[in-house]
Order: C-alpha cells, then sequence, then structure tokens
C-alpha cells in the first residue's frame, strides 16, 4: 500500500490568515464579557485562559502542519518553543496583575508578540504552500509494490505500449516529449496486481545538461525497485538512429543494477529486426549481452500497432519482476522463521506397486461430450464473419425465443398476440368487399360538382387564415365604407345562401339583430291596443321587461353566487351558499395568521427580543 498521500496535505495559510484563524478561533473559544466588578483573581484567570488558548491553537496549527510534512521537525520545534516561552512570561505576569486595564494591556501584549513570530515566518509558510501544491501534483507512487517501469528516447512507442496493457490514459502525439511527467497504471498478471509507470523520454547528453523533465526518468530509475522495459525503436521514424539508443543505454546502464532489464525493439511493422543493417544489428546484440550481465536481462520484438508481441512482453516483465522478488525473499533472514512453521507429509510407500488416479469412464464421456458440443458452438463473432461481416450481417434476435415450434420464430405476423388468436381477426376477402363499399358510395355527377366546391371554398378560407396568421401585425383594416368588394354585406352572404340551396331569411336577420347597438327606449306607463284605447300596465312588469330590451343582446350578463353551473356538483342555490360559507369559514383563521396556505410557515414574531436586544451594562432596568 502507498505509505504517504501528498493530496491529503493542509493547505498552508499565510502569515496574516494564520493570525486572523486563531485571533478568530480565541474569540469565539473564549469568555468575551469581563466588568470592573469582578474579582482581581477572576481578572487574571479570565485573560491567562486567553493566553494559554491561544498558545495552544498555535501549537496545534503548527504541529498539523509538521505532521503532514516530511522532515520539517527543526521549523516546528524552534517556532513552538518561543510561542511556548512568550505566553510561559506573560502567564506569569498576568498572575500578579493588580487591575482590569494592566491584565487587558499584558494580554494584548502577549498575543501581539505571538502575531509577530508568525508574521516573521510568512515567506516560509508561502514556500511551504507552494511545495504542497507541487507535491499534491505528483503521482501517487507506492514503491513497495510490483513495479514495471518504461524508458527509453522520447517518441519510441512507451505511452502507447501502457495504454495497451493498462486502463491509463497517456496522450499520444507523434512528436517528442508528449510525456513531461510519470503516469501511473495498473495491469493484471496471474491474479496479481501490477503498477506500469511510463516516464518521459530521455535524451543521449550530459547530466549537467538534462532538464526537468528528463530528471524524473532518472530519478524513478535510481530510486524505484522495479523491471525496467528499455524501449528500441528499430525503425527510426522516432527522429533518432540505433547508435544514439545505444549510447543512451550504455550511459544510464549504471541505474539497471540489481533489476530485471527487458530491452524492447518496437516498430517491427515498419522494419523487422531482421532487416536493419549489420552495425545496427551488432550494438542490439551488445546491449543484449550487457542486459543478459544484469539479475535477468532478455530481448524481446513487438509492434504497438499490430499488438504483435504486446502481451508477450508484459508476461516477461512480470514474470522475471516476480522471479527476481522471490529469490530476494528465499535470501532473507526470514525465510528460516517461515520454513519451521511449515510440515509436509510424505507418505512412505507401502509396496510397490503403482497407483494412477482413477477417473470414472462417465465423467470422462460428459468432459468429452462438452468440449466436443464447445467446439461445434458457433459464436456470433464467428455467424457474422461467414455471412459478410459486419454492415451486411444481422443477428437475429428470434431465435433464442421458447415457442411451441421453433418454425414459429421467424414469422412476419404472430399467431397469437395479447392473448388473442391473430387469425380471428383476418378476413381473406377484406379487398373485395372495400371495393363493393366505395362502388356503393359513388356519387352523382352534381353531387361531386357540390363537392369539389366545397373543397375549393375549404381550401381558401384556409390560404386565408394562414396569410392573416402570418401577417397579423401589419394586416391593414379596411372601414366598411372603403370596402369596394363587399365582402361583408348581408346581401352577398344572401345570393351565397340561395347558391347552396338554403333560406337565407334567418341568417340575414340575426346578423342585423347582433349588429344593432345599445338604443335608449322611452320609458313609458301605458301601451295602446288595436282598438286604440289605453290600457294600464304593471309598472313592475313594464319597467323589467323594458330594461331586458334595453340591455344588447351581444353583451353577456353577471351570474349571481348562487347560480348553480351544470358541472359544479352541487344539487340547488341553497347548497352552494351554504358552501361558499364553509369556504370563508375555513380560510378565515389561515388569513388572520397571514399565511398563504396550509403548508405556508409563519414567524409571527419577526424580531424576538432575546436575539435583538444588547448587553447592559452594570445597572437596574427600573432607570430606563
Amino acid at each position: 500500500m502507498v505509505q504517504y498521500n501528498f493530496k491529503k496535505i493542509t493547505v498552508v495559510p499565510n502569515g496574516k490568515d494564520f493570525i486572523d484563524i486563531i485571533l478568530s478561533r480565541t474569540q469565539r473559544q473564549t469568555p468575551t464579557v469581563v466588568h470592573k466588578g469582578y474579582a482581581i483573581s477572576r481578572l487574571r484567570q479570565f485573560y491567562m485562559r486567553k493566553v494559554k488558548y491561544t498558545q495552544q491553537n498555535f501549537h496545534e496549527k503548527l504541529s498539523t502542519i509538521s505532521d503532514e510534512f516530511p522532515c520539517l521537525d527543526d521549523i516546528q520545534s524552534i517556532l513552538w518553543n518561543l510561542i511556548s516561552k512568550i505566553a510561559k512570561d506573560y502567564v506569569k505576569l498576568l498572575k500578579y496583575g493588580d487591575l482590569l486595564c494592566r491584565c487587558k494591556s499584558l494580554k494584548v501584549a502577549a498575543l501581539g508578540r505571538m502575531c509577530t513570530v508568525i508574521k516573521r515566518i510568512g515567506p516560509s509558510l508561502a514556500y511551504l504552500e507552494q511545495i504542497r501544491q507541487h507535491m499534491a501534483r505528483l503521482p501517487s507512487i507506492d514503491p513497495n509494490t510490483r513495479t514495471m517501469l518504461i524508458c527509453g528516447y522520447p517518441n519510441v512507442g512507451k505511452s502507447s505500449f501502457m495504454n495497451k496493457i493498462t486502463r491509463a490514459d497517456v496522450d499520444v502525439q507523434p512528436y517528442a516529449f508528449t510525456t513531461k511527467s510519470l503516469f501511473v497504471g495498473h495491469t493484471d498478471y496471474k491474479y496479481l496486481r501490477y503498477q506500469v509507470i511510463d516516464t518521459p523520454g530521455i535524451l543521449d547528453r550530459p547530466f549537467e545538461d538534462r532538464n526537468i523533465i528528463e530528471m524524473c526518468s532518472i530519478t524513478a530509475l535510481a530510486h524505484l525497485r522495479a523491471a525496467v522495459l528499455f524501449f528500441l525503436d528499430i525503425s527510426g521514424s522516432c527522429g533518432y538512429s540505433i547508435s544514439q539508443q545505444a549510447a543512451l543505454f550504455h550511459s544510464i546502464k549504471s541505474l539497471f543494477m540489481n533489476k530485471p532489464l527487458i530491452i524492447v525493439c518496437n516498430k517491427t511493422d515498419l522494419q523487422p529486426l531482421d532487416g536493419i543493417s549489420e552495425a545496427d544489428r551488432k550494438l542490439v546484440m551488445e546491449m543484449k549481452g550487457e542486459a543478459m550481465k544484469t539479475v535477468i536481462g532478455v530481448l524481446l520484438i513487438m509492434s504497438t500497432v499490430t499488438e504483435d508481441g504486446v502481451i508477450a512482453v508484459k508476461n516477461a516483465a512480470c514474470e522475471r519482476l516476480l522471479n527476481q522478488r522471490v529469490e530476494l525473499k528465499m535470501k532473507s533472514k526470514k525465510i528460516n522463521d517461515c520454513l519451521n512453521r511449515f510440515c509436509v507429509a510424505l507418505p512412505k510407500p507401502r509396496d510397490q506397486k503403482e497407483r494412477p488416479a482413477c477417473i470414472p469412464q462417465a465423467v470422462l464421456e460428459t468432459k468429452a461430450k462438452q468440449a466436443a458440443e464447445k467446439e461445434k458452438r458457433k459464436t456470433e463473432k464467428d455467424l457474422e464473419d461467414e455471412n459478410g461481416g459486419a454492415g451486411v450481417y444481422s443477428a437475429s434476435l428470434r431465435k433464442n425465443y421458447i415457442l411451441s415450434n421453433n418454425e414459429w420464430k421467424e414469422d412476419i405476423m404472430p399467431e397469437i398476440l395479447d392473448g388473442h388468436n391473430v387469425y380471428d381477426f383476418i378476413d381473406p376477402d377484406i379487398l373485395l368487399r372495400l371495393e363493393e363499399l366505395e362502388h356503393e358510395e359513388e356519387l352523382s355527377p352534381e353531387e361531386q360538382e357540390a363537392l369539389a366546391e366545397i373543397r375549393k371554398k375549404k381550401s381558401l378560407l384556409i390560404q386565408q387564415h394562414r396569410m392573416k396568421k402570418s401577417t397579423a401585425e401589419s394586416w391593414p383594416v379596411v372601414p366598411k365604407k372603403f370596402d369596394m368588394d363587399r365582402k361583408f354585406l348581408t346581401e352577398r352572404m344572401g345570393r351565397q345562401l340561395s347558391c347552396l340551396g338554403l333560406d337565407p331569411s334567418l341568417a340575414i336577420n340575426r346578423a342585423r339583430n347582433k349588429s344593432r347597438g345599445r338604443k335608449r327606449e322611452r320609458s313609458v306607463d301605458r301601451r295602446v291596443g288595436d282598438d286604440g284605447d289605453a290600457m294600464d300596465i304593471d309598472d313592475n312588469q313594464a319597467s323589467k321587461k323594458f330594461r331586458l330590451r334595453s340591455t344588447s343582446r351581444s353583451r353577456s350578463r353577471s351570474r349571481p353566487p348562487s347560480e348553480v353551473v351544470p358541472g359544479e356538483g352541487l344539487k340547488d342555490s341553497a347548497q352552494k351558499v351554504k358552501t361558499i360559507k364553509l369556504a370563508k369559514k375555513s380560510v378565515l383563521k389561515r388569513n388572520k395568521n397571514a399565511r398563504r396556505g396550509e403548508a405556508d410557515r409563519v414567524i409571527p414574531t419577526l424580531k424576538p427580543k432575546h436575539l435583538f436586544s444588547g448587553k447592559r451594562s452594570i445597572g437596574k432596568t427600573q432607570r430606563q
């Protein structure tokens, strides 16, 4: 397991923020009210508590920083001694304080000197914060687990190989130094987890001239106990020749000591190993000889494009690393303690007769049958390859249906649907009956002309409506007296209705009555009969009739609240009046509390006195 995690290091505040955090915590966690009438011992304890609490907070914060950062014990001890000495001195002075103002001054002086010490180390705290941010960006590498380290010149295929064998997603580009830091991935081999580290490319130049990116690889090679995979680009497409890569190998071979070393010849799809020149082949063989001098060395070839040899390289590296770790454990002193705990029982043979393992014949036949079925069974991939490949072959989703008859699987129309027999709803003579129905519904020539006229009129109305809708904002309003086409005259409507064989009188009268405006009727008390004699009319009935006549037909009348509307679910007006009263009574309490609804949460007292009144000085309430 990883013994450290730099990402969990607490943020280091700067000097000002450090002081604000400590003083704010002291103010919140200690009492804040003190009076002149208190005894001097109580005043001393009050201010001594603040000084000691501030000192403890400084100590806890600095201890947290020193514990999370490696090798910071010296800095923490110096600061802790200074702050503890200041607190100790001022606590002694506070023990002999005789006045409130003097105790307060000593407290302020103690806290001020502590803050001054923190201000002096402000640049150091800022530096620690930068270190923390840089360490948080480092990958979490476990130095004790099984590790494979990939190194070599830039652009030789290291990141591509790591993407093939792990779930990591390292950026791969056709130019050098795409990988600028260490990348960590994980792979499995024989139920064990292996750690794979991809390093940036290294150039063959003096140690002093190497940059920070190259030093990441050098540091990993020097300090990690891992199996090293040195990559060679034998095609030369990386921009560096085999001789340059061999020179790099010889310059850093001291870092490969006591580590399994595997030389990987990559990009064999562009240039096979047999096709290189004799000089380059000699250089490769020399590198192989150097690799054989290490603990476990080997030369392998592969191509990340065609994936030839990728798994073989991974398995070889894992196997050699595992063997080396086992050998080291066998040579250690702990092996003797482990061997003492094992007891292997080897039974002595009682005679010279051989007793091979006996497997029943039925078991052998079952295994043979299963192996034959497994060989005969074809997967969807095999069927796809046999029937034209991807894009041509379409897998059948019905072949695994469990039906009474296997012939039903590929039927276009099922015989049973939703528990019903589909054949019962099929009429074989449906087309013939449709023709007979169309023949019966044939129209006469006059009816066809009328139907054509109606459809034409309907299409014109639809077009006019669409035009008005599209230009509704800019559509001009034409006064009736300027309507030269006379589209809206009742005579034109009468002519159209007469052409259709309808009586236009009722429609014309209805249009005229609707267009008539309101008129003021004279109030009369008497109506003249046919014989010329005056007849007395009841005043109430006359006035009611005249009011109804004076009301325009086009204006709607207001409905009284007690009138029952169809669909309300009420029996009569009395029941509706009672319902209205109950509804008003139910909301009366809610409205009194100024609530919007039943779920509204009301706080009637907006400013409670115990929260908004300040602290009083010494004195009685009566004098206010």
